[in-house]
């Protein structure tokens, strides 16, 4: 009788503590789904911020310096182009001298009078005269077309000096150079139009120099332009990957988070099944 008595009442807290603990474990899952949730919402938050502050372009000292340079350089490209315009460009447009004619040496004298050289002394003038063979004129014959600008008569100036012993002797030679050409025939550029009694030797601004003159600035703006392009196409590059990592990370942490949740609800529901 003791024992029959005494066997219900120990029985009785057993099945009480069973059936708390089935009761405590779907609280548990339930508490640990939620706070999976708010990781999964905070992790969320996280991604979505540092998406947005990925989306900012932030730049190196390097690029930020290439940059500066690119710009630099396109710069001085326009400052050159400039100067190339006004030195050789403009002169090559506005000269005439494109008829080519055929001229034979007559004479060549040095001038009594000297002319002005600069405003600081007096230099002597070789003036060598010369035969259109085309049109049988005569024309004085000078170096390139700035020489006739500065001095009209003058086939050759020597350098501004002080010593005139020095200066005369340096005319004779070239006058004696060309005494032992007289008679032969050359080429020569005239300018109808112009100068109708002067002929040149050869331009000074030709096409060719024109288009050398202009290759350097071509090639400081263009290297210029691509610099900073590349530097920009780098970034923009960086700011794309960076939102397709972004995109990519959230993605996981969502499928992360719809496993973590099925799998919660399917351990509910087995728990709960049995009682």
């Amino acid at each position: 009788m003791f024992l029959n008595t005494a066997s219900p009442r120990r029985s009785i807290p057993i099945n009480t503590n069973l059936q708390g603990a089935r009761r405590r474990q779907p609280r548990e899952l339930l508490h640990t789904s939620t706070a999976q949730e708010q990781e999964w919402s905070s992790g969320v938050d996280g991604r979505g911020g540092q998406r947005a502050r990925t989306q900012m372009p932030v730049s190196s000292v390097g690029e930020d310096r290439a940059v500066l340079l690119g710009f630099a350089m396109m710069a001085f490209s326009v400052l050159m182009f400039f100067v190339v315009g006004m030195t050789v460009v403009k002169p090559y447009v506005n000269s005439n001298w494109e008829e080519e004619a055929s001229c034979v040496l007559l004479q060549a004298d040095v001038l009594e009078e000297w002319v002005d050289c600069r405003g600081v002394s007096t230099v002597p003038c070789l003036r060598v005269t010369v035969n259109l063979t085309d049109s049988n004129q005569r024309a004085f014959l000078h170096l390139d077309e700035e020489s006739v600008l500065l001095a009209p008569e003058c086939f050759y100036v020597p350098k501004c000096q002080m010593d005139r012993a020095e200066l005369q002797q340096e005319v004779l030679k070239v006058k004696n150079s060309l005494d032992t050409q007289l008679g032969s025939t050359s080429s020569c550029v005239t300018d109808p139009a112009r100068h109708p009694g002067d002929v040149i030797l050869s331009r000074k601004y030709t096409f060719k120099k024109a288009l050398y003159a202009l290759l350097w600035p071509c090639l400081m703006l263009g290297g210029g332009a691509l610099l900073v392009g590349f530097v920009k196409l780098t970034q923009r590059l960086a700011h794309l990957s960076s939102e397709m990592c972004s995109d990519a990370a959230v993605g996981w942490l969502t499928s992360r988070y719809t496993r973590g949740k099925l799998y919660g609800i399917l351990r509910v529901s087995s728990v709960q099944s049995p009682s």
